[in-house]
């Protein structure tokens, strides 16, 4: 019996007393009722109970062998020799065979208890039900168990019980018991029961009552007393694995506990893009590792300064000297020691940007358009594309590219104390676009109204219907749906404040952990990026 406790007080606050008493009770009961007989393996009965510490990997056990005791004790007539001693070696060859024999016969690799008779040349073996025929003479009988002991002088638990229930059944009808501890074992390739031990005694009379006997059990720690014992399985595993290990548990608890529904392999294998490694791109990296996402890849072009470090949290001092790292591979790099399993990817690249001109060297056109092949490219690759960089017009060609190529966009922007977390709408698949009323006019798929309907209607696509219901995801606007005139430069000609995002230090905590979480629930939606959201 296996007793799985949830914690590590249940474990300790079990009752083990009453555990072993109860399955003590039923082998006795299975001794009197005469089950045992038919079912031997009855007297095999043990009890486990265990405590998994499956953060740590510290597992806690301890082992019960209920084993019945005798009122007076017992009698030994012949003390242990081992089978050298009583059996020539070619009884122990014939002894061999007649095991192997018995259990060939009933189809198993091992049988737990048998009768048996021997003569200079040759043994007979018998199952304990075939005792009333197999035996003519029994003022001496010969009984043998399958003993996992290792003990020269001592046998195994399971003979205690047989010992027992002999007792019970032919006590009275037996003057002595030679007792054959079977030890089969492989010893450098070669099988060998040279180790089996052998001894005889005499069996009491229990009284004649139902009331069962007194039983011990509970097996000793190393230290020699009763306590359970506890193996740390962390330290011989790889920490890598282990790692992964343990953040897949922390999700598979939030499912078992809190969300039955959650489909984490939708958000673990999420190929996600981080268009900007600075404030917000850290955030979100770290959130979406904590959601177990394991392919992120980052794009920026530029290095870390001696002010990044305290707001971002994948940097550190040493990465801003000597002209400081490059921000994309120093993030791939940090995401990589925190935790080992991610597959992180950095691209030291800039985003062409309208109302920045493109220098027209014939160089810097060829790096443009390697630039734009290149986002093109990585768009393509992922699944979902997170806007996250300091100037809304870097912000314009992957808003398009990622409309064209159907993927969800999820854009986060700061103020000083304001901030803003939106997805794109998404056109819907070529199949449905059919049954779509309205025209598909705007870049990200949000679907422009006719010239007839109610601003009501434009926005839900039911008259007259309130702004909080839910709008269809092919009628999502984007970032640049409510622009009049083109992005333009928004650094040229600006002070260093009014360049510099300037935030309060925390909303891009608020910010990013928002944009992942909005993420996450879309991907949960049956119907995925098309779902519908609230007004």
């Amino acid at each position: 019996m296996l007793y799985n406790t949830n914690t590590l007080d249940a474990f300790k606050a079990t009752d083990k007393k009453a555990l072993l008493e109860k399955e003590a009770k039923e082998i006795w009961d299975a001794i009197q009722t005469g089950a045992a007989l038919k079912n031997p393996s009855i007297l095999c009965r043990f009890i486990l109970l265990t405590f998994a510490d499956l953060k740590k990997y510290h597992f806690y056990y301890w082992f019960c062998f209920p084993a019945l005791c005798f009122p007076d004790g017992l009698k030994m007539i012949q003390p242990p020799v081992s089978l050298e001693q009583v059996f020539s070696p070619r009884q122990i060859s014939a002894l061999q065979e007649a095991y192997d024999s018995l259990c060939k016969e009933r189809g198993i690799t091992a049988v737990p208890f048998f009768l048996m008779k021997y003569t200079d040349d040759t043994v007979q073996m018998a199952l304990l039900e075939d005792w009333q025929t197999f035996f003519t003479d029994t003022k001496k009988v010969t009984v043998g168990v399958y003993d996992p002991c290792t003990l020269s002088q001592h046998p195994g638990w399971p003979l205690r019980n047989l010992l027992v229930f002999l007792a019970k059944q032919w006590g009275s009808k037996v003057d002595v018991v030679e007792v054959l501890c079977f030890r089969d074992r492989t010893l450098q390739g070669n099988r060998s029961i040279q180790h089996s031990v052998v001894f005889q005694v005499k069996l009491p009379e229990l009284p004649n009552n139902s009331v069962c006997p007194k039983s011990v059990g509970w097996e000793k720690n190393p230290k020699g007393a009763l306590g359970p014992r506890m193996v740390n399985l962390s330290e011989c595993m790889d920490p890598k694995r282990l790692a992964e290990s343990s953040v897949d548990l922390n999700l598979k608890l939030m499912r078992w506990r809190l969300v039955p529904s959650l489909d984490l392999d939708k958000v673990v294998n999420t190929k996600c893009l981080l268009l900007g490694a600075g404030t917000l791109g850290c955030n979100v990296a770290r959130t979406l590792m904590g959601w177990g996402v394991r392919r992120i890849t980052f794009v920026d072009n530029a290095k870390i300064s001696y002010s990044n470090p305290v707001r971002q949290p994948l940097y550190e001092f040493d990465d801003c000297l000597g002209g400081g790292k490059s921000k994309a591979m120093a993030a791939v790099d940090r995401l990589t020691k925190i935790f080992p399993g991610v597959n992180a990817e950095g691209y030291n690249m800039s985003i062409p940007m309208p109302g920045h001109p493109v220098n027209f060297s014939q160089t810097t056109l060829s790096q443009a358009q390697k630039d734009v092949e290149q986002l093109e490219k990585l768009i393509s690759e992922h699944d979902v594309v997170f806007l996250l960089m300091d100037t809304r017009e870097s912000r314009w060609l992957p808003t398009v590219i990622a409309a064209s190529k159907r993927r969800l966009v999820v854009n986060a922007a700061l103020g000083f104390d304001t901030f803003v977390v939106m997805r794109h709408g998404l056109k819907k698949p070529p199949v449905s676009q059919s049954v779509s009323t309205g025209t598909d006019s705007s870049a990200s798929g949000s679907s422009a109204s006719s010239s007839s309907s109610t601003p009501a209607e434009s926005a839900t696509g039911v008259p007259g219907s309130s702004l909080f219901s839910n709008i269809p995801g092919h009628k999502l606007g984007c970032y640049f749906c409510n622009d009049v005139v083109a992005p333009g430069d928004s650094t040229r000609d600006r002070t260093l404040d009014q360049q510099c995002t300037v935030s309060r230090p925390g909303l891009a905590m608020i910010a990013g952990a928002l944009a992942v979480e909005l993420m996450v629930s879309i991907l949960q939606h049956n119907e995925g990026c098309v779902c519908p959201m609230l007004s």
